[in-house]
């Protein structure tokens, strides 16, 4: 029983299991009743058409008489019981061959499973009486025909053949199932059975020629040559290759460390953050290796994503220098050459360099869409470099690179958000969703504390300027100032932006009580955000626009008091101070300095620009020289230019009017 064959099982015929004779008996009877229904249907017939005078009659009785000579015809050779007996063999010789060899309706298997032209037929339950028959010969439409001539050669032709066949015919149905369990054993046995077949390549050998489109035969066998040749060298020399690519790895991952250690610090001493860098770099090559197969050459697709998620997540610089490093691996550990190097590195360079700020979830689609455009004319002019001929194969690669890199663009705008809670970053797109006038938080400080979200807004519009001038987030200072002072509507009347003229409750209190409500806002409009599940980063600038500084009025208003009283003891600066921290990062040090002009120019009671210079100068000096910008690395020259932008934000603010004859100074 070859491989090549599938078992099928034999259901019994009709009551198999009966004597000859009495199921012959019952079968000759059957087919005795259905040929004399027509002749009683002809007498009733004629009668019907005799009584009413039909003059048609003599057509009726010519009907009859064919009929009874019919049936006559079919009687005579089963008219005793000898002759039925006689009858009976007759069937059972037509009938032998299909119930040795079975009836199939159709093939059930497909041609992977088993051969098409034979298989091995045995009853059912008992495999050990195989026989292999032609399909041909037991398919159901070819075994009535070979059944109607055994059934001619018994009985002769006739009406009697004709008969018993029409019969038979409808309900002659398959009797052969496929037997899964035995087809699966007979392959395996076939499988054990096979010698191994090798052909042998003599060195000097062609084993594709030049200039032909290599068949997947024959790349299999090149891999095989590969594969041996590297086996066959020598040990020192494999050693000195495998050497060398170690080094060449190891160094350009050290020049990947080194340059996190310049720029990105905070990951080099964070083990979580250089674990998870390390799992996406190792994943990404890992993901690039699937998806190198030769029915996929996708390995762009998954290095496009892990591009797109490292600028996201880190910066442009960071990503460019992994991507190549990765790629680089990509091409050696593949065996690819340097056409593929350039096509791979060109694409995700345009990739990170078009992304920029991503403000809307079509961005990532048209980085995508345009990045496939380069990558498919660098694989093309790559390639010509390299001598490869322009054809249909060439243009077909390229192609489909684009498509990878246009999926790439899709897949990312998907896995967006998964990246930005990974990471704990904010893109412009989340940012302009948060802060949208409508978010329930912000609507609950217009209700409760109008005069600090109108203050909240001004600080929002001239932070913004300050931060887009040193190349910093000016987005993020804009949503972050939205909310930076949600803590102050829990007791809006203790700040004086919602006090009105004749009420200050502050006047009740002692310094050290009215400095403990001032501070308290910062840690409640923390807990606020953490509330309305405000992402990380605006958590942080709540925190930190303050810093550690002074509640300078109520510190002096205590050490005033604390002079005039003899019994009064020193004031704690710390006590008047925030609990912080200081900022930490450009766009937290910039909303500091917006908060603090905003709020210190309003006591201006003739705010010139001059007046407005000297004011932002000397509190951000003030901020300078208490250390609050020590975390955050912002640089003398930056500090410079966020006065310069503050004071003129300020300037359009508190613009000169013309005083009209009629008005009288307010």
């Amino acid at each position: 029983m070859g491989s090549s064959k599938a078992s099928g099982e034999q259901k019994p015929h009709g009551n198999k299991e009966s004597t000859p004779s009495n199921r012959d008996i019952g079968f000759a009877d059957d087919v005795i009743r259905a040929q004399a229904q027509p002749t009683a249907d002809s007498e009733t017939a004629t009668k019907d058409q005799t009584a009413r005078g039909n003059p048609t009659v003599t057509e009726f009785s010519r009907e009859k008489l064919q009929a009874e000579q019919a049936f006559t015809a079919f009687r005579n050779p089963v008219g005793t019981k000898e002759k039925i007996l006689e009858f009976n063999k007759a069937i059972d010789r037509a009938f032998a061959p299909l119930e040795s060899q079975g009836v199939l309706e159709k093939i059930q298997h497909d041609i992977d499973e088993g051969s098409q032209t034979e298989i091995d037929v045995h009853p059912l339950g008992n495999i050990t009486e195989m026989i292999r028959v032609q399909v041909a010969e037991v398919l159901l439409s070819e075994a009535k025909i070979r059944f109607k001539a055994r059934l001619t050669d018994e009985l002769g032709p006739g009406p009697l053949t004709d008969r018993v066949f029409m019969w038979i015919d409808p309900r002659l149905t398959g009797s052969l199932e496929v037997d899964s369990e035995a087809t699966a054993k007979a392959k395996n046995e076939a499988v054990e059975e096979t010698p191994e077949q090798f052909i042998r390549y003599a060195a000097g050998d062609l084993l594709s020629p030049a200039g032909v489109e290599i068949t997947s035969e024959q790349l299999a066998l090149l891999k095989l040559e590969h594969e041996e040749s590297l086996r066959q060298q020598p040990a020192g020399e494999s050693f000195g290759r495998a050497a060398s690519l170690f080094g060449l790895f190891v160094a350009m991952f050290t020049l990947a460390g080194f340059y996190l250690h310049l720029h990105h610090r905070d990951v080099m001493v964070d083990l979580g953050h250089i674990a998870t860098l390390l799992v996406l770099v190792v994943a990404t090559m890992a993901a690039c290796v699937f998806a190198s197969g030769d029915s996929w050459h996708a390995e762009i697709l998954p290095l496009l994503v892990f591009a797109m998620t490292v600028a996201i997540a880190y910066d442009e610089d960071l990503a460019l220098l992994l991507v190549a490093e990765v790629a680089l691996v990509l091409v050696v550990g593949l065996g690819q050459g340097l056409a593929d190097y350039i096509t791979l590195t060109a694409a995700a360079a345009a990739t990170i360099f078009w992304m920029g700020r991503i403000r809307s979830r079509s961005k990532l689609i048209y980085v995508g869409l345009w990045a496939g455009a380069v990558a498919m004319t660098t694989q093309i002019g790559a390639n010509l470099l390299e001598e490869h001929p322009l054809d249909f194969y060439l243009l077909f690669e390229a192609a489909r690179t684009g498509v990878w890199t246009l999926l790439a663009g899709f897949l990312m705008t998907g896995l967006l958000p998964f990246v930005e809670k990974t990471f704990g970053v904010l893109t412009d797109l989340s940012l302009l969703e948060i802060g949208d006038v409508a978010h329930p938080l912000l609507q609950e400080l217009v209700r409760r504390a109008p005069g600090t979200y109108n203050h909240s807004i001004n600080v929002a519009s001239i932070g913004e300027a300050a931060a887009d001038a040193i190349g910093a987030r000016g987005l993020l200072v804009r949503v972050g100032a939205y909310f930076h002072d949600v803590g102050k509507m829990l007791k809006p009347a203790y700040y004086v932006e919602n006090q009105n003229r004749q009420e200050n409750r502050h006047e009740t209190l002692v310094p050290a009580m009215s400095s403990l409500i001032i501070i308290a806002h910062v840690k409640e409009g923390a807990e606020l955000a953490r509330q309305y599940n405000l992402p990380q980063p605006i958590v942080d600038l709540l925190l930190e626009h303050h810093g550690t500084t002074l509640v300078e009025y109520f510190y002096r208003r205590a050490a005033e008091k604390s002079q005039t009283d003899p019994n009064g003891g020193g004031v704690d600066e710390q006590t008047f101070r925030y609990p912080g921290p200081r900022p930490s990062t450009r766009e937290s040090a910039v909303l500091m300095l917006s908060d603090a002009v905003e709020s210190a120019s309003r006591s201006l009671t003739e705010p010139t620009p001059a007046r407005i210079s000297s004011l932002v100068h000397d509190l951000a000096m003030k901020r300078l020289l208490d250390g609050q910008f020590e975390d955050c690395g912002i640089t003398l020259e930056e500090l410079r230019i966020i006065e310069q932008s503050l004071v003129k934000s300020l300037t359009a603010v508190y613009h000169g009017r013309v005083k009209y004859p009629d008005q009288r100074t307010a």
